[in-house]
């Protein structure tokens, strides 16, 4: 019987630790692609002007199909609880919300290459480390292996009372993910019935099948504190993380690579290696000029109910990320903005990895076009610079 909110049983393997598994291969690439699907109304960009980017399911998939055939590696689906209306102002940003985990699962069932991510809440209502551990395993026979988990905690005041709950403490939250997350893994191993009386959970002979196809499923932070790295460090294969200095990349770039050792040092402590990726929103045209004017005319539709709305949000919360985003930097979006031709995306995307990140999960404003043409102008460019193979 276990009781330690941190003990290490026979846990599962990360699926890096096998070199067969889909995580191994796309973490071969020097920079893995991610694409930061747009599930929700106005999907990360608080602007009103004209564009076809939508939320609906269809649309998400012709993105991922898409992704997957120019070869990124990964698509991933935000995670929030919104109500009527969303943050409002006049594209009623957020209204509608699909499911991360219900997509991408559904996603992965339609492509044969690409990871699919899920981001999920565990703490919210009545989630139970076993019903998840079932869902993830079945999740991932369904993915061929291709299937991860990005698990949060929940820093949004207004989101807890949805769920007939009282926001936890922060460090609180983390010290459940933990055992929440721990208990999973062990359920994964399979190494037996478990029976587990902790702190925050309890479980008697229990047990999931089937095994995953590569020790577990990918799981994935995003973190933002020390409690959050130290988690992310005892857990994750991948820690999705954002600029500690604001969304402007010239004003980011050099506070990031000690940004990214201090994630990377949480995991090295405990006999981890973990893998960094960034959500920057790209705005790439023909030449620098006409991508800056592009940027200058979605920032100047900026949606301002909808802004300060979301503002009002992220500021009654908790999280440490973001703490120098202001509110101009929302009606873009991204946790960093490169605006530029094609060889200063590519360049900037070498700097991104120059600065210790493994990893990129790309938005775009106008995502169908704006995709295409990333894959049909930066991608040879990348792949010249020796971050894609």
């Amino acid at each position: 019987m276990s009781r330690s909110p941190h003990r290490e049983l026979r846990r599962a393997p990360s699926p890096l630790d096998d070199p067969t598994s889909p995580l191994s291969r796309a973490a071969r690439q020097p920079l893995m692609l991610g694409l930061f699907l747009p599930l929700q109304t106005g999907a990360f960009s608080q602007s009103t002007l004209e564009r076809g980017t939508r939320w609906e399911f269809d649309y998400n998939q012709r993105l991922t199909l898409r992704a997957e055939a120019a070869g990124f590696d990964f698509v991933f689906g935000l995670q929030q609880w919104v109500g009527k209306g969303g943050f409002g102002g006049e594209q009623r940003y957020r209204e509608n919300f699909l499911d991360p985990f219900l997509s991408t699962v559904a996603l992965s069932a339609t492509t044969s290459t690409i990871l699919s991510i899920s981001t999920v809440h565990v703490l919210y209502g009545n989630w139970h480390p076993l019903h998840l551990a079932r869902f993830a395993a079945t999740a991932d026979h369904i993915a061929g292996g291709r299937y991860g988990l990005n698990i949060v905690t929940g820093y949004a005041a207004g989101e807890p009372p949805m769920f007939g709950m009282e926001r936890i403490d922060h460090d609180r939250r983390y010290d459940m993910a933990d055992e929440f997350t721990s208990v999973m893994e062990d359920l994964w191993a399979g190494e037996e019935n478990l029976t587990h009386d902790g702190e925050f959970y309890a479980l008697r002979d229990a047990y999931v099948s089937p095994r995953p196809r590569h020790g577990r499923p990918i799981l994935v932070a995003a973190s933002g504190s020390p409690a959050g790295y130290a988690f992310a460090g005892r857990h994750a294969d991948i820690v999705f993380t954002s600029s500690p200095a604001g969304a402007a990349f010239e004003g980011a770039i050099d506070a990031l690579p000690a940004h990214v050792e201090r994630i990377k040092r949480a995991a090295r402590e405990r006999g981890r290696e973990v893998k960094v990726i960034i959500f920057p929103l790209v705005i790439c045209r023909e030449t620098d000029a006409e991508a800056e004017a592009y940027r200058d005319r979605i920032v100047a539709h900026a949606d301002h109910e909808s802004l300060v709305n979301y503002h009002a949000r992220h500021a009654s919360g908790d999280s440490a990320a973001w703490p120098r985003h202001v509110l101009a930097d929302r009606a873009l979006g991204g946790h960093l903005q490169i605006v530029g031709g094609p060889e200063k995306v590519a360049r900037d995307l070498d700097r991104l990895h120059a600065a210790g990140f493994d990893g990129v999960q790309l938005g775009f404003f106008d995502y169908e076009p704006e995709l295409a043409y990333f894959t049909e102008a930066v991608l040879p460019l990348l792949e010249a610079r020796g971050l894609r193979r």
